[in-house]
């Protein structure tokens, strides 16, 4: 509008030819600044000729593939089991095994896990002692062996298998690449209760009991009930075990019970009123 009243004040001013004037002088185009689009130079393309993307290959199909992308986490899956399970048992050689055939050694009490001999009765020389039936002598269980051959019953060579499956082996499972012998104190003997004249008969005595005072793994190493007990990992690994033979066996008696069980292990079969006693 100010521009419109300009051109009138000048019209009545000056007249139309004026007017005319100014126009003749003014440019053919505006000078305000006219904003210009300036196109980058084209870039060379670095996109391949082909997709990247895997293709089906001819007589392929999509659950195919599925399986080849399920490789990765099933290997690391895996990786991850082979870590933490149980290391393998001994194998026993061919010359091994022929030796033992020959001494009449092999599966017994209906168990291939347990490995040794039927014996005949065993006499007691007190009374309450002996093994009228079902006497064996055991010489390894589930693949660990008895560093001496035990007599025992077959309930008590059962719950034996139990400990050493469940107890045993979840216990020290691979340190020291695994459990290969059981230091054995005692087996069947016949006589009373921790060697007390009047006592009881003992359980030794009867062939339900086991004396077990260290376990030997597999890189030479031991673990002794004596020394060890109170002796960081392998103390907790020695009460582990100690835990876990509660339950398969009636009697747990370890060095927390007294000072007669101090260096070893008592397992043994008895039957308790109150259910299994486990010190």
């Amino acid at each position: 509008m100010k521009r419109a009243a300009a051109y009138l004040a000048l019209i009545a001013t000056f007249g139309t030819g004026a007017l005319s004037a100014v126009q003749a002088n003014a440019p053919e185009r505006s000078l305000r600044p006219v904003l210009r689009v300036v196109y980058p130079v084209a870039l060379p393309s670095f996109a391949p000729d082909r997709s990247l993307r895997p293709m089906l290959r001819p007589g392929s199909n999509a659950s195919t593939v599925t399986r080849v992308a399920a490789v990765a986490p099933a290997a690391a899956a895996t990786s991850a089991a082979i870590e933490t399970a149980d290391p393998e048992p001994v194998r026993v050689t061919r010359a091994e095994r022929k030796a033992r055939k020959a001494a009449g050694i092999g599966k017994v009490c209906r168990n291939k896990r347990l490995i040794g001999k039927e014996v005949p009765p065993v006499p007691g020389k007190l009374r309450g002692c002996g093994i009228k039936k079902g006497a064996i002598k055991l010489y390894e269980v589930d693949g660990v062996k008895l560093s001496t051959p035990a007599v025992m019953t077959c309930d008590t060579a059962k719950a034996l298998e139990k400990w050493v499956d469940k107890g045993l082996k979840k216990s020290v499972r691979s340190f020291g690449g695994g459990a290969k012998e059981i230091k054995v104190a005692a087996g069947y003997s016949c006589r009373t209760r921790n060697n007390r004249p009047g006592a009881k008969i003992s359980e030794h005595g009867k062939g339900k009991a086991i004396d077990i005072s260290a376990i030997r793994l597999k890189n030479g190493e031991s673990i002794s009930v004596l020394k060890d007990w109170n002796n960081g990992k392998k103390g907790r690994i020695l009460k582990k075990m100690h835990k876990q033979a509660c339950g398969p066996f009636g009697t747990v008696l370890g060095p927390n019970a007294d000072r007669y069980h101090r260096d070893h292990f008592h397992f043994d079969t008895a039957k308790h009123r109150g259910g299994a006693y486990c010190r």
